[in-house]
């Protein structure tokens, strides 16, 4: 044990000693010096099976760190200094991304059980810019998990998705009043208190453009009910808050509005624009029916 410990807490003191170093090279040495702080933990409880179970000689270490350093290393921060070599050192498609983000946003990824989930979150998280607490709350909303399975099987694979892949089934939306939605206007009053929020939720880099936005064909003026740009892909995207079932007729309804953004507000330089229809329940098989490629259709979720 002592062989050990005394490298561990070598590694400890050079990781203190970089605090006021500059954020990528303090980032970089943190993690390295607690990828290699894992592995000695490991090398020490006998290998990788050995040490997924075992914490004794964690909180050994832990205390005399304490002791010797004053620093306060709980066995909990070494426990996670193990998990974070044991996973990226155990799977080959995570190894690439170890070094994207910082050591608190690690800990909370090692709560994960699915790699793939993992790779997503720090995928997106980097690409996002989150912070830590966007990252906490994405996980505890199940975003990846709430993506659509073959999204899930591209993402696998390596390929492209297309915007209406990215977007989450169900979407969550903030309800903290607990109220009783019953009319669209009420849904849509929910997501402009939180658009923020709500825009987060369905991906990256989306504008919120206007609510109730109204346009004007022949002598009639309608109204879209949210309409929002995203700039990754640059394509408008056009929502149509439901309460209730999906029907077939919401189709026709929306690929009007949809045309009339892409013949009289979109860009030559921009992709087609899309339909999100947001309803309550989704009758799938009738949307397997009736609903065309560029139209999606997704239930919500109040919470």
């Amino acid at each position: 044990m002592s062989n050990y410990y005394e490298r561990i807490k070598e590694l400890v003191i050079d990781t203190e000693s970089t605090i006021k170093v500059k954020d990528y090279i303090k980032n970089k040495t943190i993690l390295n010096n607690n990828y290699k702080i894992g592995n000695l933990i490991v090398e020490s409880q006998g290998g990788i099976e050995k040490a997924k179970y075992g914490n004794k000689l964690i909180k050994e270490y832990a205390k005399k760190l304490t002791n010797d350093l004053g620093k306060g290393y709980s066995w909990r921060n070494l426990y996670n200094m193990r998990s974070y070599y044991i996973m990226f050192t155990s799977n080959e498609i995570l190894q690439t991304l170890s070094a994207k983000l910082d050591w608190s946003y690690y800990v909370e990824l090692l709560k994960l059980k699915d790699i793939y989930a993992v790779k997503y979150y720090i995928e997106t998280t980097y690409n996002k810019g989150n912070g830590v607490r966007e990252l906490r709350e994405r996980i505890k909303s199940n975003e990846y998990e709430r993506l659509p399975d073959d999204t899930k099987e591209k993402l696998k694979n390596k390929q492209e998705l297309e915007l209406k892949e990215t977007i989450t089934d169900p979407i969550i939306i903030p309800n903290p009043n607990k109220n009783n939605i019953i009319l669209e206007k009420e849904l849509q009053k929910l997501i402009m208190e939180n658009i923020s929020l709500f825009l987060r939720r369905l991906g990256t880099n989306y504008m919120f453009v206007g609510n109730e936005y109204s346009i004007k064909i022949g002598t009639r003026t309608y109204k879209i009910d949210l309409l929002l740009y995203n700039k990754d892909y640059n394509s408008y995207v056009v929502i149509e808050l439901k309460v209730g079932e999906f029907k077939k007729e919401y189709i026709s309804q929306i690929e009007t509005y949809m045309n009339y953004v892409d013949t009289n507000i979109k860009n030559l330089s921009d992709n087609k624009t899309i339909g999100i229809i947001l309803c309550q329940r989704n009758n799938k098989l009738l949307v397997e029916y009736c609903s065309r490629p560029d139209v999606i259709v997704r239930e919500y979720i109040l919470e």
